[in-house]
């Protein structure tokens, strides 16, 4: 026991001090957020005049475990569909960022008179924002049904991708003193697979599984599978040389697509604020009033490096990719804090030996400082729009809102880029799925078969189980979007096109064939012009196959039906801006999803009685009940507690509507004692009010008749219309105080 002692009583000292601390921040109307953070300064090493923590190190994994569960909980809330929809946007504006603040923490680190490689690895630190502060300030400040949050949620989720290859670009430069291209386009390609494939084998596999098991899952099973499936997506992501964060992010995306993504969000909850609560007061922990004396100047000068360098570039290439000034503002000011991405960066500048010790403690105070801050800079962001709005020249806030209306403007696309679009996608899609699967074979299986059936008999029996795998994704490769209606439009409009179209899936074959001869070629050690040969045979089997086109045509379908998706959302969206212009008041429609609590003052209302539609100018369009889907919901429609409904309106409409959803409903009766609920015989005696009276006409409150014996004889459940007669014995189910009074004398 003196072993697990240390871990419990920190783990004591940092949930006392931090719900005595945010219950401070709460009556003070300040985010729960600074709260855990002042409570990990209490809590922390550094304060001497009060309990606290004995190993740091436990803290660590603690932490490190709320980072993981607060990107899934991102995850559940944030899918793909709503990362495709801000593609775009998110791309422009986090490639902006990462460039515009390295250049800065560049520039900065050698005016302080940092060393090259200390000013390099100080750029990379202060380009990454945290993912899961923005998200936690966001849930705690009630703005995330505020459209702007979906693209700063995006340009996090790029930022979290992109420092992967940064961190791969910093190890190069830091092991050779100059830039390996290769090395980073490995890293890219890598990544860029990694999640086409997760993303696809994901989509295809566990909303089916889910569906299936739904009716043997309850709210502890789903717990325990939802925790086992995102602590596995860490591992195989850690295992790929990626960061657990980003595994959690992704398989919180996956499950977001199930039918039971709403219950997961539910019964996830708790856990999420119990990690994520060690997490921020850990956050706060490593801070050292003394350490932030020493290092003053360059934490002072770091920190409004961060805060106007982010809001600066966050909000310019918002605004780059074509968004309004006012969400561009919103957004950049949501950024202006170092992430946890920093401490990575910063252990390995330390594990390759080529930065100074200084630079960890100076980067997690800027850290910790920003993050502070972070909720009084989303504050920030409305009054200094109003301040832009008002002082800009009417010239330059009018190019703006042309720029930002024709940034967004939907491309006239001519039929062969539809085309080769749509090719290229599915291609691409499927040959990475392809090569996963092949190198993921001969790693871990074809060696077992070698084992197993030693000679040519593993290696057939290896191709065989091979090609049943990849031979559905080979017949999509060559037959996808062969019977387009572009392709047909093509081939029917001139004779010119049919060559190129020819030529075209000769490409798409080619691909099939490489393919199939790695893997003829490895496993056989045949002649390269065998393995061509073997090759063609087994494509020319693929494409005549009806049983591999059932099967391909099945799982794509099935992939489909359980992404539901929106390809053309942002198309949409950017047709709906262009049509409608910027000074339309529809252009800032948007929907949000609301869960009703059970305590919520609308709960067991229908839709006419709230009158929501008057009071706030919203309009309630999708009711979710489980897996019950309404839509477009009548004014009789009940709300019932969970519901999640989706809601349609402007920013300043849905925080109004969120806010008037929080609040609880008062009891109409003071509360009454609980009192226990019995079972006891009541007899009738002579003189009771009761005899002659059927069970229907007796007025019982608090109690109800279950059974009845006269002269012997039992009856359960008697008929409403049995006279009740003297000597008979009521078997009563109800409060103490009620069946007191049920057979009292007249």
């Amino acid at each position: 026991m003196s072993e697990v002692a240390p871990l419990i009583s920190d783990l004591a000292v940092i949930l006392i001090a931090a719900g005595a601390v945010t219950l401070l921040f709460k009556w003070l109307k300040q985010p729960v957020i600074l709260g855990y953070i002042v409570a990990g300064i209490l809590a922390g090493p550094a304060t001497s005049f009060l309990p606290t923590v004995t190993d740091v190190t436990n803290i660590k994994t603690w932490a490190d475990i709320g980072v993981i569960f607060l990107l899934f909980a991102m995850g559940l809330d944030f899918s793909f569909k709503k990362l495709m929809n801000v593609g775009f946007t998110a791309f422009i504006a986090a490639i902006v960022i990462i460039c515009g603040m390295m250049v800065t923490g560049y520039m900065a680190g050698n005016a302080m008179g940092f060393s090259h490689m200390n000013s390099l690895f100080l750029g990379g630190m202060l380009s990454m924002s945290s993912t899961a502060i923005v998200f936690k300030a966001f849930n705690d400040m009630g703005l995330m049904e505020q459209k702007f949050t979906g693209v700063v949620l995006g340009i996090l989720v790029v930022e979290d991708l992109l420092a992967v290859v940064m961190m791969v670009v910093l190890s190069t430069l830091a092991a050779s003193q100059h830039f390996e291209g290769s090395a980073m386009m490995d890293s890219i390609l890598k990544l860029v697979a990694f999640l086409v494939f997760w993303f696809a084998l994901g989509i295809f596999l566990i909303p089916t599984l889910m569906k299936k098991a739904r009716k043997l899952v309850s709210d502890e099973i789903l717990l325990i599978v939802a925790i086992g499936l995102c602590l596995g997506m860490v591992m195989i992501a850690t295992k790929a040389s990626f960061s657990s964060a980003l595994g959690a992010f992704v398989m919180g995306s996956l499950l977001a697509e199930t039918v039971v993504s709403d219950k997961i969000r539910q019964v996830f909850q708790p856990v999420k604020d119990l990690f994520g609560a060690i997490f921020f007061v850990s956050v706060g922990m490593m801070i050292d009033p003394a350490m932030i004396w020493q290092y003053g100047f360059p934490i002072l000068l770091l920190t409004v490096l961060v805060l106007a360098g982010q809001s600066c570039f966050g909000t310019f290439g918002v605004l780059l990719s074509g968004q309004p000034l006012k969400i561009a503002i919103q957004s950049g000011f949501s950024l202006t804090q170092v992430g946890e991405f920093a401490f990575i960066i910063a252990s390995l500048g330390m594990s390759l030996k080529v930065t100074d010790d200084y630079l960890y403690p100076v980067i997690v105070a800027v850290s910790v400082i920003t993050t502070f801050l972070t909720p009084y800079m989303m504050r920030a962001a409305e009054p200094a729009y109003q301040f832009l709005d008002k002082h800009l020249p009417a010239s330059l806030k009018q190019y703006m809102a042309h720029y930002s209306s024709g940034a967004v403007t939907p491309r006239l696309e001519n039929t062969w880029y539809k085309l080769l679009k749509s090719m290229l996608l599915s291609v691409g899609v499927y040959a990475v799925i392809c090569l996963f699967c092949i190198t993921m074979f001969f790693t871990y299986i074809q060696p077992v078969l070698d084992e197993r059936i030693p000679g040519i008999g593993g290696r057939l029996a290896g191709f065989a189980i091979l090609f049943v795998i990849v031979a559905p994704f080979l017949w999509a490769i060559i037959m996808k979007k062969n019977h387009s209606p572009e392709f047909q439009k093509l081939w029917t409009d001139s004779m010119f096109n049919r060559g190129l179209l020819v030529s075209v899936v000769l490409v798409k074959v080619m691909v099939c064939i490489v393919l199939i001869m790695g893997m003829l070629v490895h496993l056989f050690n045949v002649a390269s012009g065998a393995g061509l040969i073997g090759a063609i045979v087994v494509i020319g089997l693929i494409y005549f196959s009806k049983h591999v086109r059932k099967r391909s045509l099945f799982i794509e379908n099935q992939f489909l039906q359980n992404l539901q998706g929106e390809p053309d959302a942002e198309e949409e969206e950017a047709r709906r801006t262009a049509l409608l212009g910027n000074d339309s008041p529809f252009k800032e429609l948007h929907t949000a999803d609301f869960v009703i609590a059970p305590e919520s003052v609308y709960a067991g209302k229908t839709l006419m009685e709230t009158d929501i539609r008057k009071h706030f100018q919203v309009n309630v369009i999708q009711i979710r009940r489980g897996e019950i889907c309404i839509e477009v919901p009548e004014g009789k429609e009940r709300i019932y507690p969970s519901d999640r409904i989706t809601v349609v309106g402007t920013d300043e409409q849905l925080y109004a509507f969120r806010t008037a959803l929080a609040e609880k409903r008062t009891a109409e009766t003071p509360p009454t004692k609980n009192e226990e609920m019995r079972i006891r015989p009541v007899e009738v005696e002579a003189g009771s009010p009761l005899i002659g009276r059927s069970l229907r006409q007796i007025a019982l409150r608090n109690c109800i008749i279950i059974g009845l014996e006269r002269a012997g004889e039992s009856l359960m459940n008697p008929n409403p219309d049995t006279q009740i007669k003297e000597n008979d014995t009521l078997w009563m189910v109800g409060k103490k105080s009620a069946l007191k009074q049920v057979a009292m004398p007249a």
